[in-house]
């Protein structure tokens, strides 16, 4: 144990000496026996001279004045030395000199050592033990077998170093190699001197404890060293972090804020240069603008501004915190400067809305008056052609001409109703429902003017079959009566022509039946002659009947044959007879007719034919 401690101690003390550049002791025994090592040592530890003393003594007497120098000064700073005196130095007492060593040990390297309260040697085993606690391979009960097989050194320097060595790929099981390669990296990277020998720890029954304590301690100088060095480090990095994040948001702060102020003021400037076309469609954009900036950009604004204002108060939080001086925003980014902007922009929303509202409300109002003053003229003009329409009077060709005249009018109010119909749909799509100045609709008016149509082409035809008429003088009033009504009863469509069908239910209706060929034929030539089958066309088809083929009693032979010689003729007697539906219908309505014991109508054809051929 001796030897073992022998050679940590010089080890320990030579780096004192060497640090300070004294040469290296190499035996203890030896080179302290002339107290100048000594003196020197104590100098170094104390930090201070202790005077003149015999630097080469050849005498006892100058050793011994040396040594017994270096034992006082040891003595004065409160370090108790037991049963040793200058001569058990000079006479190279190994044990007592190992002992004085362990206590300068004690005093100068373990003895402020502090771990939780306790201190020396148990804060030295509580500081080793709580740094090896994660590495389940370790367990550090004391400075002797706990430390030989190299682990527990390997885990001290992997705990505070890490990158130093990879303990997960220690062999656990090579003593000599874990304890050889925790004594080169603590020499290399921590400037802690190998002290003891690998031997000392592996190959020994039980190591050394004042050795091993020795070199834990120094074990513990250098991470405290390193701890302290990074705790300034962190404590000037953690300020730098605070100034830098505190600039950053000062930056950002003034950024943000004046980015906000300056979409406030531009909002501002476009609405107060925005003008209206006076469409309803042009308002009604701006009014969906403004309503989409209030539920999109505005609400971005109110979360912006929010964020800004607790930006700047958590800056001055951490001013605060950390008693740095108060940020004050440059002029025009103030807080006050943002709700003073914010005001004003309410007050310009404000105004904004009122102003589009307005123009809204003023569309509406020149809408309604538009379409009103549109369809009251349209009104107007149809009731001043009914006027006229039944005004026409004089000869027929006067009546026809002034007809027609009145006639060529309708284009121009087919254009008049487009323009009425074009301001409704505006109002429709402005969404005017109510017009206090007017009483009628488009739809009001264009039912209006298909009746003066009718009317017109009514009195038309109506005129050219009175011209017609009489210029039919082979014919009777009663005849023509008698014809006209029939021509008049089947023109359904009110065109003042017959088609086809009609116009063989109309012959049919006067007892002339003819074939589908026959029919056809006649007709086809109709339309060759006339164009058309206009009452012109029937009128002459009849005079051409009646004249060559029907006589008064030839359709009085008809009638009884359809009647099955009876004096009257039933409904079911026309249908059998196979006549068209139109011509049954026509016939009983212009037939006189009595009703039957059972209800039944029995039409009178020879009280009709008298009336008709009188």
């Amino acid at each position: 144990m001796d030897s073992t401690q022998e050679r940590t101690f010089c080890k320990w003390l030579n780096t004192k000496l060497e640090a300070n550049g004294y040469p290296p002791m190499h035996s203890l025994v030896q080179d302290l026996s002339d107290g100048v090592r000594l003196i020197q040592l104590m100098e170094i530890m104390g930090d201070t001279s202790l005077g003149r003393y015999n630097k080469n003594p050849r005498m006892r007497v100058q050793k011994a004045e040396n040594v017994n120098k270096a034992l006082e000064f040891i003595r004065q700073r409160g370090i108790k030395l037991t049963n040793i005196g200058p001569e058990d130095i000079i006479d190279g007492n190994l044990k007592l000199i190992l002992g004085m060593i362990w206590t300068l040990v004690l005093r100068f390297t373990i003895a402020d050592i502090s771990e939780e309260g306790l201190s020396a040697k148990e804060g030295l085993l509580l500081w080793a033990q709580r740094k090896t606690a994660p590495y389940k391979e370790v367990d550090v009960q004391d400075f002797s077998i706990s430390w030989s097989d190299g682990l527990a050194l390997c885990a001290l320097i992997h705990c505070h170093r890490p990158e130093l060595l990879d303990y997960d790929k220690l062999d656990k099981s090579d003593r000599h190699g874990n304890t050889r390669l925790a004594f080169q990296v603590a020499a290399d990277h921590l400037d802690v001197p190998q002290l003891l020998e690998v031997e000392d720890l592996c190959d020994s029954m039980r190591p050394d404890e004042r050795s091993v304590m020795t070199y834990i301690a120094s074990y513990f100088h250098a991470f405290s060293t390193m701890d302290q060095a990074e705790t300034v480090s962190r404590r000037v990095e953690k300020f730098a972090e605070l100034m830098q994040s505190v600039w950053m948001s000062k930056n950002d702060y003034e950024r943000r804020a004046r980015a906000l102020l300056h979409a406030l003021s531009e909002v501002q400037k476009t609405w107060s240069t925005s003008r209206f076309t006076g469409s309803y469609t042009d308002a009604k954009e701006q009014s969906a603008t403004f309503t989409t900036y209030k539920h999109t950009t505005k609400r971005t604004w109110v979360i912006e501004r929010q964020d800004v204002t607790t930006l700047l108060g958590n800056i001055q939080t951490k001013l605060r915190t950390y008693g740095l001086r108060e940020y004050i925003p440059p002029l025009g980014l103030a807080l006050s400067d943002l709700d003073d902007a914010w005001n004003d922009l309410l007050q310009s929303e404000a105004k904004r809305s009122r102003l589009i509202n307005a123009q809204i409300r003023q569309i509406k109002e020149s809408l309604r008056k538009e379409f009103a003053d549109l369809a009251n003229d349209f009104s107007q003009r149809l009731h001043t052609i009914s006027l006229e329409l039944s005004g026409v009077a004089g000869p027929l060709e006067t009546q026809q001409d002034q007809v027609k005249e009145i006639q060529t009018r309708l284009p121009t109010l087919s254009e008049a109703l487009t323009r009425v119909a074009k301001a409704e749909q505006d109002c429709v799509v402005a969404n005017v429902e109510e017009n206090d100045y007017t009483v009628f609709t488009c739809q009001d008016l264009e039912f209006e003017l298909g009746l003066v149509a009718q009317s017109l082409t009514k009195k038309i035809s109506f005129i050219d079959n009175q011209i017609v008429s009489r210029n039919m003088t082979n014919l009777t009033p009663a005849q023509l009566e008698q014809f006209e009504s029939t021509f008049r009863y089947f023109d359904r469509d009110e065109t003042n022509t017959l088609s086809l069908t009609e116009t063989s239910a109309a012959l049919a209706s006067q007892g002339l039946v003819y074939s589908d060929e026959d029919m056809t034929y006649i007709y086809d030539q109709l339309l060759q002659d006339y164009g058309a089958v206009t009452f012109e066309a029937f009128i002459n088809l009849l005079v051409d009947i009646t004249e060559d083929q029907t006589s008064p009693e030839q359709l009085r032979e008809s009638f009884r044959g359809i009647a099955g010689d009876k004096p009257f003729v039933t409904e079911l007697d026309l249908r059998l007879a196979q006549l068209p539906v139109s011509a049954v219908d026509y016939l009983s309505q212009v037939i006189p007719s009595t009703n039957n014991e059972v209800g039944e109508p029995e039409y009178d054809y020879e009280t009709w034919l008298q009336d008709v051929f009188a």
